[in-house]
């Protein structure tokens, strides 16, 4: 059986509003979507889309904080555990509304020499954010992202995240695994996801180093997707990609890497 796809709106139908990106995606035959921040409209605007076109919601991030002062998420940032508390609760909020079952907690970009008092910080609030996350029903994911396209983002490390989940030790904290980023942070994708295996909630794709369709450049999707599903990996595959050209136009990479739509 096949891993199942979801699109991510946020860079896919880059041509069309937010809200006309919902139609697109169901025409082209998706039957789940995620995005990134979709705070900018209201969870009752989200929820007709998503009736109106018979789609799932499957993943939101919190929002990033001042993102004109250069933040990058909150999770991770002492002395500003309250803004994080308040993005979490509107997160969780969209999460219930549109019955959206994954929220990234974004951990924030910081300076390498404060690591000890950040990750401290980090895992209080990763923590408190779990037990809420427990009570709804909702999972969360840590996601790992590159320094060259996020410089000071705190975490950055596959195996560090597997060792913060281990140190929260909850259910419903999980790693999302975009094999781009993980990609660009050493490589070798096969051995290092497979041995976190228990801890990935989420998949994400995109070509390295153009971070356009996953059919060019340095990984093997097809191959990387059937190890990961072999040791037991059975959840969304996210197209968290910049297409090259159309979109729809660009979707020949789906059957070719083994792959099915979302039911």
């Amino acid at each position: 059986m096949s891993l199942s796809l979801t699109a991510n709106i946020s860079f896919l139908f880059p041509e069309l509003p937010f809200l006309d990106r919902f139609e697109a995606a169901a025409k082209a035959g998706f039957k789940a979507v995620e995005c990134h921040w979709p705070y900018e409209h209201s969870i009752e605007d989200l929820k007709a889309k998503l009736d109106e076109f018979g789609l799932r919601l499957t993943g939101i991030n919190t929002a990033v904080g001042n993102a004109e002062a250069g933040d990058f998420g909150l999770a991770a940032l002492p002395g500003r555990e309250e803004e994080f508390k308040a993005v979490f609760e509107q997160a969780v909020d969209y999460a219930v509304g549109l019955s959206c079952p994954m929220i990234h907690v974004m951990a924030g970009k910081v300076a390498e020499d404060r690591h000890e008092e950040v990750c401290f910080t980090y895992i209080e609030n990763l923590r408190l954010a779990a037990r809420i996350a427990e009570e709804k029903g909702l999972t969360l994911l840590i996601e790992p992202i590159n320094h060259r396209d996020v410089p000071d983002y705190f975490l950055s490390s596959l195996e560090e995240a597997d060792a913060i989940c281990a140190t929260v030790s909850s259910p419903a904290l999980k790693i999302m695994a975009d094999l781009y980023h993980l990609q660009i942070m050493g490589g070798d994708l096969v051995t290092r996801i497979t041995e976190v295996i228990d801890s990935v909630g989420h998949v994400q794709v995109a070509a390295v180093p153009s971070r356009a369709e996953p059919d060019e450049g340095e990984i093997n999707v097809a191959f990387v997707l059937s190890k990961l599903q072999d040791a037991g990996y059975d959840g969304l595959v996210g197209a968290e990609y910049r297409p090259r050209g159309d979109t729809v136009d660009g979707l020949g990479w789906i059957e070719k890497a083994g792959l099915s739509l979302a039911d």
